[in-house]
This record gives C-alpha cells, sequence and structure tokens, in this order.
C-alpha cells in the first residue's frame, strides 16, 4: 500500500516571511523574525569589534572615534528599535502562548469569534508602549531637543 506523499510547499522565502493573508498578525510575525534576526547581526558585529581591543589601546581610540558619526548614531537607534519591538512583541506572545491573552472558549456559534479578536487590544497595547518607548529613546539617543 503506498502512502500518499504531502503536497510541497512552494511558497518558499515569502511563505516565511509573508505568513499569508492574516492581516496585522502576519507583519507583526514578519517584524518579529526580521528584528530577531537584526539584533543577532548586531551581536555578531558588536563582538568582532570589541574584540578588536586587543589590538591595542591606539587602534581601540582611533575605532571609538569613527563612531561618532551621525550614521553609525542612527543605526544605534535602529538596534534599540528593534530590541524594542522584539522585547515587547516576545512578551506579547508569552502571554498568549500561556493562554492569559486568549480568554475563555466560546460555544462554536456562527458567526465565529476567534481568538485572534481577543489578542488585538493586548497588541494594540504593546505596539503603542512599543512606540512611546522608541520615540523616547529617539529623543535621548539622537540628541534631539526634549
Amino acid at each position: 500500500m503506498d502512502t500518499p506523499t504531502p503536497p510541497p510547499h512552494r511558497l518558499g522565502l515569502f511563505g516565511w516571511l509573508g505568513g499569508g493573508r492574516r492581516g496585522v498578525e502576519a507583519w507583526l510575525y514578519v517584524l518579529h523574525r526580521v528584528s530577531g534576526l537584526a539584533l543577532l547581526a548586531f551581536l555578531s558585529v558588536h563582538l568582532f569589534v570589541t574584540s578588536l581591543r586587543l589590538f591595542g589601546a591606539e587602534a581601540w581610540a582611533v575605532l571609538l572615534l569613527t563612531t561618532h558619526s551621525p550614521v553609525l548614531k542612527f543605526l544605534e537607534y535602529l538596534v534599540f528599535a528593534a530590541f524594542a519591538f522584539h522585547a515587547f512583541n516576545g512578551i506579547r506572545l508569552l502571554i498568549v502562548e500561556l493562554g492569559f491573552g486568549i480568554g475563555r472558549p466560546d460555544q462554536p456559534v456562527y458567526p465565529y469569534r476567534g481568538s485572534v479578536h481577543r489578542q488585538r487590544p493586548l497588541m494594540i497595547a504593546t505596539m503603542i508602549l512599543t512606540a512611546v518607548l522608541i520615540a523616547a529613546g529617539g529623543f535621548e539617543l539622537l540628541g534631539l531637543p526634549e
């Protein structure tokens, strides 16, 4: 007896990034993955740059002088924004995965109301908190007047 083979996954990279037609939650999924990869890349670069201290105090001083450019300040702000989003979205996901953000189950009566509708207030609150933190960090990191 032959076992049926599952259909091939044809979405490729877009399927990994796009997540289908699920709305805002799919974009949060994409941003969570991208911010995680960006933070991993930053950590790798940071470890490499920090290891350059082994070449002596003079080389380290020259490297530190280059870190005061406006481009690197803006990249530092982007790392902060990625960290803030990734952290708060991760806390939101943890709350949902533990079952606190889903609510009590309903009777399956049409029109169906999924758990996504119960998660949206938590998602909105998380994104507002993230936006406030990113804006406050922008004032501090970029040296904008208060």
